[in-house]
């Protein structure tokens, strides 16, 4: 009886060292994470101040996309026989001159993605690469500080696909106007003067009008996460036919050596595009503004990322 009430005592004892030891790691471990957190917020509230100094600011960072794959008699499909591929990157660059007078903000986004579908079987396919997300954005913002938050402004904005009808359409924004900097990594630019030029083939469904531009930008480096949140709509003074908007996002998440995870997606809205779109088909889906079907458009890529 004294044996198992020794080895009980011994057991019982064992267990309450090993909580003991548990509770003390966890405690040990929350204070060395209190002080990780502390450290990440002096880092991040210098970077801020770094990146609120005079002179010039680059970044630029992006994601990188693809899958390939083959089958050979593959009977359960009904091309047993082919060749598949996709690959796509997203680019994001800033170039920012920051004065105590003014500003100057540049900044370029692209998306491109090709896909592949080679029926082996099918001579009349096509075996090569075909593109299908394609955007092309450029603006250049430069403004006059009359107070810490607001300056007077004057931004040029141009839109387009490179890979397929380049130019056509493509959107040149000339406005001026105010732009409001509540924090260094948001800028909203209020333009109730902006001409918006559309360049096309087609002048019959593709018209420039006067109107107003609002363009929200958004760029923060939270710890490893870069995040890029761009909003350009422009609202016709003509028709709301011609008004027009487009919402890209991209995060990146950096994992070793610049290298990481990211995702991409899109956001669009044109019902000139649509309409166009619509009047090509056979036969066509619409008959001019009032009847066309103006969906949604949309795009997302997801792969690798890399930033510089």
């Amino acid at each position: 009886m004294k044996k198992t009430l020794l080895i009980m005592t011994l057991f019982i004892g064992i267990i309450s060292m090993n909580a003991q030891t548990k509770e003390e790691l966890e405690a040990q471990k929350a204070e060395k994470q209190a002080e990780a957190d502390a450290a990440t917020k002096e880092v991040e509230a210098i970077q801020a101040q770094i990146d609120a100094l005079p002179g010039w600011h680059l970044s630029a960072f992006g994601t990188i996309g693809g899958s390939f794959s083959s089958f050979n008699n593959w009977y359960a499909q009904g091309s047993p026989n082919n060749d598949a591929g996709s690959i796509g990157f997203t680019v994001n660059a800033n170039a920012n001159l920051i004065q105590p007078k003014f500003f100057w903000r540049n900044a370029l986004t692209t998306n491109l993605n090709w896909v592949k579908l080679d029926d082996r079987d099918d001579p009349t396919d096509e075996a090569g690469f075909v593109p299908t997300t394609d955007v092309f954005n450029i603006s250049s913002l430069y403004g006059r500080n009359i107070s810490k938050t607001w300056a007077v402004s004057a931004l040029m904005e141009y839109r387009t696909t490179l890979l397929d009808n380049f130019n056509n359409p493509g959107y040149l924004d000339l406005g001026v106007g105010m732009t409001w900097t509540p924090i260094t990594d948001l800028v909203v630019v209020i333009h109730p003067l902006n001409y918006n030029f559309v360049f096309a083939d087609d002048d019959l469904i593709f018209e420039s009008s006067l109107g107003a531009k609002i363009m929200v930008d958004y760029n923060k480096k939270i710890g490893d996460l870069n995040i890029k949140s761009n909003l350009s709509a422009f609202q016709s003074y003509e028709s709301s036919d011609l008004s027009n908007w487009t919402w890209t996002n991209s995060l990146g998440y950096t994992i070793w050596k610049g290298i990481g995870i990211g995702f991409d997606f899109g956001l669009r809205s044109n019902k000139q595009e649509a309409l166009n779109f619509a009047l090509a088909q056979d036969p066509p889906t619409a008959t001019g503004f009032d009847d066309v079907d103006n969906k949604l458009q949309s795009f997302y890529t997801a792969g690798i990322s890399y930033k510089f």
